[in-house]
């Protein structure tokens, strides 16, 4: 597979030198201003296209993915690309709708019964409320709070709908990923005939850095996504809690943001572990307390050779901010947007070197000096 360097100097060969033009004081001053309303009207466009953009970077990170183990598996068994490929799709299709429906069973079985216990919990709640003044009160108030059936149906009908487009969403995302990944030296050229003849060395090397510094850190995020799976799942059976591997799987998808997925699994455990009683709801939080301390100072850390190197601080900014911007789409591609403007930031404004940028043991070795002959 070709890169974007390489690309870059067949367009450059490809593509015939111009004759200077004579430049002169009203033409730089139309061009200066031609750059800056076109600029001004360039990000007003994207604005409006923040959507499309956001999907279309979903495609190219799951192309990536696609690419990163096909390559793996053609260099093992030296089967063609498209062969390659289509284990790859249908792989991990299998291993996604198998997990799915292996677990599926065990966590409909457990909401059920979650639902079943409790109305029961509630009564005896409200039942223990009633025997104070106080606690009567409380009931009251909240009785007044409760929302109404109008507002229940409205909350419903918006969430069936946000899953509807979640779905579609991700349809799109694999089906555009499967294109990209299929043709990838088409879109790479295509993109940098793009770019002006001068800046294409420098765009492609910059690409270059983009594309490995995302694919290490998508190496290292899925072996910390197994980690944060396995290891809540084992530690919630230990202690007794049902449908402790189901919540696991939940726990391993969600790590795909960091610092998510031991929340959004945390909700669904604690329930499920004072269900089993006081003792047990103690030791879940424990255990979800010793995943995410030994997942974020040993486990990363160890993994930071493979990825780009990301203070925890600019990561949650960079969580916040792409929510604030961006909404849902924008946490969940929040990681590797930062490692993109990172990436823009140390080679364009701090003019580094493509290898001081990739500080990864899958980077390309930098070019040894040159020898001074006298």
């Amino acid at each position: 597979m070709s890169n974007f360097v390489e690309q870059s100097e067949m367009i450059r060969q490809e593509t015939p030198e111009r004759p200077p033009v004579r430049d002169n004081l009203e033409r730089r001053v139309f061009r200066a201003t031609a750059v800056v309303l076109a600029t001004l009207a360039g990000a007003y466009v994207l604005w409006l296209l923040v959507d499309l953009l956001l999907l279309l970077f979903a495609c190219a990170l799951v192309s990536l993915i696609f690419l990163t183990i096909s390559n793996a598996i053609r260099r093992r068994t030296h089967l063609p690309f498209a062969v390659a490929l289509g284990i790859t799709v249908f792989g991990l299709l299998g291993i996604i709708v198998g997990a799915f429906a292996f677990f599926g069973t065990t966590l409909q079985g457990e909401f059920a019964e979650l639902g079943n216990r409790l109305p029961a919990a509630w009564s005896n709640v409200q039942a223990r409320l009633q025997g104070s003044r106080i606690g009567a009160l409380v009931l009251e108030r909240a009785q007044g709070l409760a929302p109404s059936g109008q507002t229940l149906v409205n909350a419903a009908t918006t969430a069936l709908a946000a899953v509807g487009g979640a779905v579609s969403g991700l349809t799109i995302v694999l089906i555009g990923g499967l294109y990209l990944a299929a043709q990838p030296t088409l879109y790479a050229t295509g993109l940098l005939r793009m770019i002006p003849t001068r800046a294409q060395g420098q765009a492609a090397e910059t690409l270059d850095a983009i594309a490995v510094s995302l694919k290490n850190w998508l190496k290292g995020q899925a072996l910390g996504m197994v980690f944060v799976g396995i290891a809540t799942g084992f530690g919630l059976w230990l202690v007794g809690v049902p449908a402790a591997w189901a919540i696991g799987l939940i726990a391993g998808l969600a790590e795909f943001v960091p610092y998510l997925g031991i929340l959004v699994a945390g909700i669904p455990a604690i329930v499920l572990g004072f269900g089993q009683g006081t003792d047990t709801g103690l030791w879940t939080i424990a255990v979800l307390i010793a995943v995410q301390q030994i997942q974020g100072n040993l486990v990363m850390p160890l993994l930071q050779n493979k990825m780009v190197d990301l203070p925890p601080a600019v990561t949650i900014f960079g969580i916040i901010a792409a929510g604030i911007l961006f909404g849902v789409a924008g946490v969940l591609l929040a990681t590797p947007l930062t490692i993109v403007v990172l990436v823009l930031v140390r080679r364009l404004y701090l003019e580094e070197d493509k290898h001081e940028v990739l500080a990864s043991g899958d980077a390309p070795p930098a070019p040894p000096p040159p020898l001074n002959v006298p």
